[in-house]
């Protein structure tokens, strides 16, 4: 039997995404985020906001919500309306390392999100105590295959992205440096300037006033270039390990089944926003660099992240209650 839509019916489904396109938004759009006011996520949110509050003719509220490592908040973004008037800003913890290593999350991170755009990273820099007698990664992996299990390395937490940074270096060096644990990672920051942990990875604008202090001591940084900030650091490829690439990043997402109009709008204000002279070097004082692209890049950026750790914790045996 042959059913006949009306024509009336086809040519108003063909008209939805322009007329939401053109209407939206009509009221305040909120940015949830995972992590605390003030930490890297609400700062590099805050960089976009005013410029996508004036491109978009509405005003974007931030709102915070932390808590179990930054599940409450990223569950909260997914189970939002998907009208476009909740988006989230996703980071390499909660669709990257979190995924990998949690059983059991409220969200999933590929299938109740649509990606919009990947807005910035930065790489993370293997660091080292003064106290510890090497100035290169060769010289750090010696000394921890001199002295096996005495040297230690800090974090800000079981499962977060240090934590793992660590084990792949243990992994691939083929060492065994004991992890260390803190609650977040200022303490973990800490633990190292202090020399309570002999080593860890952390963030290039992080790191680098203990650098220039000499509290601490940069040996490489984790991406396949050299970072801008600190250009004469090798990259952990150059210093022997090829395929070690960990990235600190920042992302903007809407929940599932958000109109596709909308993503390409947002998409394409972003893009517009991140070519500006001031908001790229607003990201540079945060340590960042602006990346852009499209919702299907970043939605393979987010596959591949969770991938590639999920592999690792596999491989090591990593496991987080």
């Amino acid at each position: 039997m042959r059913i006949q839509v009306p024509m009336f019916t086809c040519i108003a489904a063909l008209m939805v995404q322009p007329v939401v396109a053109q209407t939206y938004p009509v009221k305040p759009i909120r940015i949830l985020i995972a992590q605390a006011p003030g930490s890297a996520t609400d700062n590099v949110s805050r960089v976009l906001s005013g410029k996508l509050a004036e491109a978009l003719g509405q005003q974007l509220v931030i709102e915070a919500r932390p808590g179990a490592g930054g599940a409450v908040g990223t569950e909260a973004a997914a189970r939002a309306p998907a009208d476009g008037y909740t988006l989230f800003m996703a980071n390499n913890s909660t669709h990257g390392s979190n995924p990998a290593v949690y059983k059991k999350l409220p969200y999933d991170a590929i299938k109740d999100f649509s990606p919009i755009i990947l807005i910035a990273s930065t790489p993370y820099v293997l660091t080292a105590h003064p106290s510890l007698p090497v100035k290169t990664v060769k010289e750090l992996v010696a000394l921890a295959k001199k002295r096996p299990g005495e040297l230690n390395y800090g974090s800000a937490g079981n499962g977060s992205t240090h934590h793992l940074s660590g084990e792949l270096l243990n992994m691939m060096a083929g060492i065994k440096l004991i992890h260390v644990p803190y609650k977040g990672t200022t303490p973990a920051l800490t633990g190292l300037v202090s020399g309570e942990v002999s080593v860890m990875f952390f963030t290039v604008v992080g790191i680098e006033p203990h650098a220039k202090s000499g509290r601490a001591r940069v040996l490489a940084v984790t991406t396949p270039k050299r970072a801008p900030l600190m250009p004469e650091l090798p990259t952990m490829a150059e210093a022997g390990y090829p395929g070690f690439e960990v990235t600190s990043w920042f992302g903007l997402l809407a929940p599932a089944g958000t109109p596709a109009a909308i993503v390409t709008r947002i998409n394409a204000e972003t893009t517009k926003a991140l070519a500006l002279p001031d908001v790229g070097a607003a990201l540079k004082k945060l340590g960042f660099d602006a990346v852009g692209g499209t919702p299907d890049q970043f939605a393979t950026h987010i596959k591949s992240e969770v991938d590639r750790f999920t592999k690792l914790v596999k491989a090591t045996g990593i496991t987080v209650d």
